[in-house]
């Protein structure tokens, strides 16, 4: 995949909840696994998470006898002659980098391809779902039988965990998607916060006119949740802190320049792309070297959502987060202030302000700037 800004093989790992008033990327972030084949990875050993009890149901495998049908689900199919619903075509790739915000050259023009991580794009059924010998849901009967079992089990609920995928070959507007799924591994009986239940990993071979273009497995947890203990039944309602990020190495040096006030933007050096939220390298040229430049605080809102529900400890509903666009081109997510969540509008300007919000963590955050093009929908400033 010479000249693409993405490496062969790219882990999609699990992703933290946005968290309302913390900018996405940097506050969601785990740390990255080491490029090139990953090690063997084996699911946590189990354990009893405090807090956690089993719901009347639940469960319990003591002779192993569901263990051991679940392995015979192993190797077989999860989906048979699978076929895209469209071909690889510019429109998609189009759509896809713009609600990306990815400009690269290499995705437009006569001989335009489509970005690799789209891999999974072109294989999915859409509402009406997919035709053909998997049926409409696109699923196998085997695969069916598989999560009928898990359900007759107790394990009801499903969240997915995590993605991987790797790249044989650019895929280019015109060609046609085949693909076949398999279960390639159902684990045994895990104890995760959530509740207790089976991680299930499906590997799906694509191919491009017949060729093969990718892998893409992914995992899913099917678990009964957990009953909670009667005194953890309620979180607090006052003195709640807010969500903290994750901070790693490749996200350490924006907090601390939250911590002086500053909101920094990372910018290739190569280049000189800025880019937002932080990436270990570089998504227009692929360099890893980089420095940092200060946002001015001017901004506008880009798009919003108002939150009603659920309610989260700490926050209350409704509130606006934003998706706000700053002078220097880049958009963060971060909480808008100062103004009633019914006056928020797309393209109202902003300007960025740093909010206490416990004892001990700011966050920046973003306060409307009056202006005669909004001049009466933004009332005096007042805690939202």
């Amino acid at each position: 995949m010479a000249g693409l800004p993405h490496v062969p093989r790219v882990p999609h790992e699990s992703v933290v909840p946005y968290e309302p008033g913390i900018p996405s990327g940097p506050g969601a972030r785990g740390e990255p696994e080491p490029r090139g084949e990953p090690e063997p990875r084996d699911e946590p050993e189990p354990r009893d998470e405090p807090g956690a009890q089993d719901e009347p149901g639940a469960p319990v495998d003591p002779d192993g006898e569901l263990s051991a049908r679940l392995v015979g689900f192993v190797g077989r199919p999860a989906v048979v002659a699978g076929r895209g619903k469209d071909p690889v075509n510019a429109p998609m790739i189009r759509h896809w980098c713009e609600a990306m915000g990815d400009a690269h050259a290499a995705y437009a023009g006569a001989d335009a391809v489509a970005p690799p991580t789209m891999l999974q794009v072109w294989t999915m059924g859409g509402l009406s779902g997919h035709s053909g010998s998997s049926g409409p849901s696109g699923r196998s009967e085997a695969y069916d039988e598989l999560f009928a079992l898990l359900d007759d089990a107790g394990c009801t609920s499903v969240v997915a965990t995590d993605c991987e995928q790797e790249y044989l070959r650019p895929l280019r507007p015109g060609d046609e998607i085949t693909f076949d799924a398999v279960i390639e591994e159902v684990s045994e009986r895990k104890t995760t916060r959530l509740g207790k239940g089976h991680f299930v990993t499906t590997r799906m071979d694509v191919r491009a006119n017949g060729e093969p273009a990718g892998t893409h497995r992914f995992r899913i947890l099917k678990y009964a949740p957990a009953r909670r203990r009667p005194d953890e039944a309620a979180p607090p309602a006052a003195g709640s802190r807010r969500p903290r990020p994750v901070i790693n190495r490749d996200n350490a040096g924006f907090w601390d320049g939250v911590a002086r006030h500053e909101l920094l933007i990372q910018r290739c050096t190569a280049c000189a792309r800025l880019r937002f939220p932080w990436l270990p390298g570089c998504n227009g040229c692929g360099a890893p070297e980089w420095d940092t430049v200060a946002a001015g605080g001017d901004g506008t809102v880009f798009s919003y959502v108002v939150l009603h529900h659920p309610p989260f400890p700490a926050f209350d509903p409704p509130y606006a987060v934003v998706l706000v666009e700053l002078a220097e081109g880049v958009r963060i997510i971060s909480e808008l202030v100062g103004v009633a969540h019914g006056e928020v509008r797309i393209g109202m300007p902003v300007r960025l302000d740093f909010r206490r919000v416990d004892e001990e963590w700011e966050l920046p955050v973003f306060r409307p700037v009056a202006s005669p093009a909004y001049e009466g929908a933004v009332p005096p400033e007042e805690p939202v």
